[in-house]
C-alpha cells in the first residue's frame, strides 16, 4: 500500500474539514516530506483522486486570495473514513510494510481504541516470528552470514530487521499498555496539526507554488 493514501485522509481527518494547502502543511510539519512520498504534487494530486473514488467530497469555497480558481475544501465521506481505518489496521499489522507506511500509522494510532491497537500490534509480532521462521529455514543465525558467502549477508539482515522490528513493537506495545497516550474513546487525544495562521517552521515553500488553485 502507499503511504500517501493513509497520511492524506488522516491529515484531512484531524481537520474535519481542509484545503490541499493544509494538508500540506500539516505533512511537512510532521516531517513526512522527508521519509514518504507526501510531496506536493502528490498531496494534490491524491487529494483529486481520493475526490474522484467517493473517498473525499470536495467544496469549493472563497476564491483564492491569490486571485485564482476557487479553493476547495475536502472533508472525508463515509467511505473515506472506512478506507482510513481499513488502511491503518494494515499499515499497524503486516510485517513487511515499509517504513513511511508504518510511519503513518504511528501518526494515527490515536484513531483507533486501545485494546484494538494491542491486539493490532501483537498481530505484527506474530508476523514478524513467522516470517523469520521462514528464512531459518534456509539460514542458522548462529552460523554467521560466511554460511552462505556473501549472499549470507541478505539473510543477515533480513533476521536482524525481523529482531529489531520485533523488539520495538513489543516496547510500543507495553508503553500503550502501562497507559502511555490518548486513545478513541478516552478523552481528547493529542492532535498534532497547525493553528490557523501558526507558522509551519519546516516548510518547503509558500502557499502559491502554482499546483492549480487547491490551495
Amino acid at each position: 500500500m502507499s503511504a500517501i493514501r493513509l497520511l492524506v485522509l488522516g491529515a484531512v481527518k484531524q481537520h474535519g474539514r481542509a484545503h490541499g494547502y493544509q494538508v500540506r502543511n500539516d505533512l511537512e510539519y510532521w516531517g513526512a516530506h522527508e521519509w514518504s512520498n507526501a510531496k506536493p504534487g502528490s498531496i494534490y494530486h491524491a487529494l483529486k483522486q481520493m475526490a474522484k473514488q467517493g473517498l473525499l467530497h470536495a467544496y469549493e469555497i472563497a476564491p483564492s486570495t491569490a486571485g485564482g480558481p476557487p479553493r476547495v475544501e475536502y472533508e472525508l465521506t463515509e467511505q473515506g473514513g472506512e478506507e482510513f481505518l481499513a488502511l491503518l489496521r494494515e499499515a499497524l499489522t503486516t510485517y513487511d510494510q515499509k517504513m513511511d507506511v508504518l510511519s503513518a500509522g504511528i501518526g494515527f494510532i490515536v484513531d483507533l481504541p486501545r485494546a484494538e491497537v494491542v491486539e493490532l500490534l501483537r498481530r505484527r509480532v506474530e508476523a514478524l516470528d513467522e516470517w523469520r521462521a521462514s528464512v531459518t529455514e534456509y539460514y542458522t543465525p548462529e552460523g554467521g552470514p560466511e554460511q552462505l558467502g556473501h549472499i549470507g549477508e541478505i539473510m543477515h539482515y533480513w533476521i536482524a530487521t525481523a529482531d529489531a522490528g520485533k523488539a520495538w513493537t513489543l516496547g510500543l506495545i507495553e508503553r500503550i499498555e502501562g497507559g502511555a497516550y490518548v486513545f478513541a474513546g478516552e478523552g481528547e487525544p493529542f492532535v498534532g496539526v497547525l493553528a490557523e495562521g501558526q507558522e509551519n517552521p519546516y516548510a518547503t515553500g509558500d502557499e502559491t507554488d502554482g499546483t492549480d488553485g487547491e490551495d
